[in-house]
């Protein structure tokens, strides 16, 4: 059966009982659909009288000169190429739950992250944390092994993931040959690496729907 976001916010909201604040980690491979789900989970919570704000963990890429001195610059997006210290932090900070946090925010049109351009407030109750690697099982980053009250794992088969992934480069503008560096070269290397070495998440899905 596919689940629904209805019945993930039902699921989100029975675990937030008691609690002032609850993180949700929403992890998976590119292309799985991960900003897709957060944001219509945000917006079903929103409906409940929920407020909960979304964190992508694309905010904490590193800088593209940075990458360039470390010779990462051609596998942006790679696991080893974001701020996982800057992203614990932040995440941590918000579990505290004791002042409004100020996060960045990722301009794909530029390829950089803008640091704190957005403030999550003190009363926001929910926040879904979302991104590739939040479950990856390596150092650094199993330093957020434990800091989600509730995680969900979306892993849809490879030709979906591939397709999807096609698309969204074609939509940026990216000639057949870059498309295919992106894809063959970084995009689902790097899916089979979460795949293969990501914790186990509380819900494991391969798809999901919107409507109730």
């Amino acid at each position: 059966m596919i689940p629904t976001v209805a019945s993930l916010a039902d699921e989100v909201v029975r675990r937030a009982q008691g609690l002032d604040r609850i993180l949700v980690g929403i992890a998976g491979p590119p292309g799985a659909g991960k900003t897709t789900l957060a944001d219509a989970l945000r917006d079903e919570l929103a409906v409940r009288g929920e407020r909960a704000a979304v964190l992508p963990m694309d905010g904490f890429h590193m800088d593209n000169a940075l990458l360039d001195q470390r010779g990462l610059l051609k596998v942006k997006g790679a696991p080893e190429t974001f701020d996982v210290r800057g992203l614990s932090d932040v995440v941590r900070a918000l579990a505290v739950a004791n002042e409004d946090v100020l996060v960045p925010i990722f301009d794909r049109s530029r390829e950089i992250a803008i640091a704190a351009a957005r403030n999550i407030a003190l009363d926001t109750r929910i926040i879904l944390v979302e991104g590739n690697y939040l479950l990856l099982n390596e150092t650094p980053w199993n330093v957020l092994d434990g800091v989600f009250h509730l995680t969900i794992f979306v892993g849809p088969a490879y030709q979906v993931l591939e397709s999807r992934l096609r698309h969204r480069w074609i939509q940026y503008g990216y000639d057949e040959a870059a498309i295919a560096a992106k894809l063959y070269e970084n995009d689902l290397p790097n899916g089979k690496r979460i795949i293969e070495n990501s914790r186990k998440a509380d819900f494991v899905i391969e798809e999901f729907e919107i409507g109730k």
